[in-house]
């Protein structure tokens, strides 16, 4: 989920230098962790890591930063770096990794990968972000992809839609649950959020060549066309099937309106499958996952990784320990299987997944063989952050009526983007 650099507030400040202290008296056998997994759903899928390492003896020191786009981890990380203390681990995404190793700031753990094979079992776009000059320094937990749509059963079934192969065909599922006086699309308004589901409509709009030519290349002809335009058209299209309440929603609370059957459809990355779950519901019975329609067979991916950071001698053990743990196969799948995301290791059966893993997992298989596995731009993997703050910024702006047309919109997203390389 999306991340921001955001100043530390003296009460955040206190807080990580009280928790600096702590890191100092910590012995051998003890995990730091930082991270943002705070809903149900993530939450015990990381669950399964602290239990792994239980076995092995290790205590679990929890570091919880709540905020589903991660921004404020990101603040509380970089004031225990700047400490001398940082965590045995970080969950973090793409670029911000790359930022920390270009600091010299994170670990090598590169004699475990090279004994376990990792570069044979990780996607290439993945290790551009866990490696720093053929130095492993983080590892992937998984691969979450953003164009997937979560539609309540039972309101598919009441107001008699069908699977949507096209924006057009979406648009008419959408009016046929607002005619049914049932909210349509379950959003919340907040920019990682309209920037995630913009990133499938570009992708639905104009193909995922198109999105690699806007998105990963910057190509100038690209950004400034009329099929971007158009994209922004869709998105607007999009916004008239939200409720009033939607702006400053949490992801979650959103995905919980589809859980309850108040609304039919959620535009969201997989880790809300990790929320149906919590809730005891089960794929193709109580919810139905489709590809955001006119993105089938690509894969618009972001991954939690965990970056591991520089640390003292007597606390290498216990990263090494995390790292092996992490990678291991029946902790790749087990974790997997309840956060709602698939596996980092292409060699994990796909035995225990529901039929929404299974079909992410063959999606990921045949996008990364096909050249259409591509990192998300609202997810920090196809841009730096300064990029993707800047796309963030535009897109909630047209969303929330700032800017007024299409038009206007790709105007601000190409001097946006210009301004932040």
């Amino acid at each position: 989920m999306k991340l921001r650099s955001l100043l530390l507030t003296s009460a955040m400040a206190a807080s990580v230098l009280g928790f600096a202290a702590t890191a100092n008296a910590a012995d051998v056998k003890e995990v730091q962790m930082l991270h943002w997994w705070t809903s149900g759903g993530e939450a015990a899928a990381l669950n399964v890591l602290k239990q792994d390492l239980g076995k092995e003896g290790y205590a679990w020191k929890d570091v919880p930063v709540a905020g589903g786009g991660g921004a404020g981890a990101m603040t509380t990380l970089k004031a225990m770096v700047a400490a001398g203390n940082p965590p045995t681990a970080s969950q973090i995404l793409g670029y911000f990794a790359l930022d920390y190793a270009e600091a010299g700031k994170l670990g090598d753990i590169t004699a475990l990968a090279t004994k376990e094979g990792w570069d044979k079992l990780v996607p290439a776009a993945l290790q551009k972000f866990t490696t720093t000059n053929g130095k492993w320094d983080a590892v992937p937990v998984n691969i979450h992809s953003v164009n997937w749509i979560w539609l309540n059963k039972a309101v598919m079934e009441k107001i008699g839609g069908t699977e949507p192969k096209t924006f057009d065909e979406f648009v008419a599922l959408l009016d046929k649950a607002k005619a049914a006086g049932v909210v349509a699309l379950a959003l919340g308004g907040q920019p990682w959020q309209e920037a995630t589901m913009f990133d499938s409509v570009v992708a639905s709009t104009g193909g995922i060549d198109f999105y690699k030519k806007a998105f990963i290349d910057l190509d100038p002809a690209a950004l400034k066309s009329d099929t971007m335009k158009k994209a922004f058209d869709n998105l607007a299209k999009l916004r008239s099937y939200t409720d009033p309440n939607y702006a400053g929603r949490d992801w979650n609370l959103a995905t919980a309106m589809v859980i309850k059957g108040d609304a039919l459809v959620q535009v969201m990355g997989d880790w809300a499958k990790g929320e149906f779950r919590a809730a005891n519901k089960e794929a193709g019975k109580d919810f139905i996952c489709y590809r955001f329609p006119g993105t089938d067979g690509a894969v618009i991916y972001n991954s939690d990784m965990f970056a591991m950071f520089n640390v003292s001698a007597d606390r290498k053990a216990a990263q090494v320990a995390m790292a092996d743990a992490t990678m291991s196969k029946s902790f790749q799948s087990a974790f997997n299987v309840i956060k709602g995301s698939v596996p980092a290791r292409m060699d994990v059966p796909d035995t225990d997944f529901d039929m929404c893993g299974k079909k992410g997992i063959a999606d990921v298989k045949a996008a990364n063989a096909n050249g259409k596995f591509l990192g998300s731009l609202a997810q920090n993997y196809a841009q730096p952050p300064a990029v993707a703050a800047a796309y963030d910024d535009v897109v909630t702006k047209f969303f929330h009526g700032e800017i007024k047309t299409s038009e206007a919109a790709v105007t601000e997203l190409i001097k946006a983007i210009n301004s932040a390389k």
